[in-house]
């Protein structure tokens, strides 16, 4: 692990001085490197200064290698018009760093500490490469709503050192039967992940962010909360019986809310934003009910959410940069002038809407199974989700895809090659790695 951990600070100086693409062949070169590190179930492997990773771990930091990586793909246009890419590369690069070193730290105050460095390279990616004035509005409220709940969280991290004799995750068994203590902690990773009523932040950040900001938040940011709870809902198992139901009732009609939210959507980005919010809702309930299906089943769809989020916000903004406008009033039968990239909206469109063979599908059947266990009245809402996501899914694809075009396009140029590879990479893992479904429910 330290190994490539040195690779990529040794990256950093170079980031300015190599090329572009030098930079993103580097970062692919490593995410096939660490391939080889594949960890095949929840014991601890690579221990070596402080970190360490079990299967869980693993597949997170390989999703951060991955999205970060087709981070830099994606956004050509700051190349092309010279937007200070070196700086952007930088960026990219440190905040690659502080995700790896959150997911495959083995101490929690570490662990902690780069939750929350985390947030600055986002920062600076929506406050420097967004499209509108108000990225400045939207980079305060993702802080301020992060941070707010994290000071409380590090004051509980001292009281756990306190009661366990030990911030290591290996070492902290045990129950915390506290709903003061539980609430401390939690609260951080239920905004971050994001839950209903604390999710205000993510569209707004969503919509503002340029391309690459808006692929790392769907992609790895959202899954810092479900990583932060599936490792500490251990210690609070005995008071998470009580009252856990609680928070799986808001996850569920909170994901009915948003699913009718993402159908009143004319922006584009935002009703991608919105669905996120909803199917992080089932991750949360899946959390919460504290079965071995919803912890497992949560993994899976945090890895299908990622890619399939990240490819949508890539195919929203390959729309963006041609017709200058999100609107879907104005995305209107792009069929007629490109249908090549008609066949990966509609690729990605199912995917969202967990059809088969895509990854999407697996997790929600192994969080199906696990919120019913919980209780058979969460069908009602199981049922409105689903229902609603394909309908959302589809109403995106027919309406950008269907009908007469724009007739204020002057001009419009094809797909480039970049774009056909940078959707193929996202769609790729997702559909295949649902062969491998064996291999992700061992990380318990």
């Amino acid at each position: 692990m330290m190994s490539i951990l040195f690779s990529l600070i040794m990256m950093m100086p170079l980031s300015f001085i190599l090329g572009f693409w030098v930079n993103q062949f580097i970062l692919f070169l490593l995410s096939f490197i660490f391939l080889l590190f594949f960890a095949f179930n929840s014991s601890f492997i690579y221990l070596s200064m402080g970190m360490g990773m079990d299967l869980m771990s693993y597949m997170l930091i390989l999703l951060s290698f991955w999205i970060c990586s087709l981070m830099i793909m994606a956004s050509g246009k700051i190349y092309l018009s010279n937007n200070w890419f070196g700086m952007f590369n930088f960026v990219v690069l440190v905040l690659l760093i502080s995700l790896y070193l959150t997911f495959g730290s083995m101490n929690l105050f570490v662990f902690y500490l780069f939750f929350e460095v985390s947030l600055i390279p986002t920062l600076f990616l929506i406050v420097g490469w967004g499209y509108q004035p108000e990225r400045l509005q939207a980079g305060i409220y993702l802080l301020f709503y992060t941070l707010l709940a994290s000071l409380p969280m590090m004051v509980a991290l001292f009281f756990i050192y306190f009661y366990f004799d030990s911030l290591i995750f290996f070492f902290i068994s045990g129950n915390l039967n506290s709903l003061f203590f539980y609430v401390l902690v939690n609260f951080v990773f239920f905004i971050k992940i994001p839950m209903f009523f604390v999710h205000l932040w993510l569209p707004k950040a969503h919509v503002e962010a340029p391309v690459s900001g808006s692929m790392i938040l769907a992609g790895i940011m959202l899954k810092l909360g479900g990583y932060g709870l599936m490792r500490l809902m251990l210690i609070f198992s005995l008071i998470g019986m009580k009252i856990n139901f609680f928070f799986v009732s808001v996850s569920l009609v909170g994901g009915f809310f948003v699913s009718l939210i993402c159908l009143r959507q004319s922006d584009m980005k935002s009703l991608i934003a919105y669905s996120s919010v909803a199917h992080m809702g089932l991750v949360l309930s899946g959390i919460m009910t504290l079965n071995y299906w919803g912890l497992a089943g949560s993994l899976v769809m945090m890895i299908a959410h990622g890619l399939c989020s990240s490819g949508l916000f890539c195919l929203a903004n390959i729309s963006y940069e041609r017709l200058m406008s999100r609107s879907l009033y104005l995305n209107k039968g792009m069929i007629n002038l490109v249908p090549s990239l008609s066949f990966f909206w509609f690729l990605f469109s199912s995917c969202n809407m967990a059809a088969p063979p895509s990854l999407n599908l697996l997790g929600e059947i192994m969080l199906i199974n696990s919120i019913l266990s919980f209780s058979k009245y969460n069908m009602l809402f199981l049922m409105t989700i689903s229902f609603f996501g394909a309908v959302y899914s589809l109403f995106l694809y027919s309406y950008s895809q269907h009908g007469s075009f724009y007739s204020g396009i002057y001009s419009f140029f094809p797909c480039s090659f970049r774009e056909y590879l940078l959707l193929v990479l996202h769609l790729l893992p997702l559909n295949v790695m649902v062969l491998m479904g064996d291999y992700l429910v061992l990380w318990i």
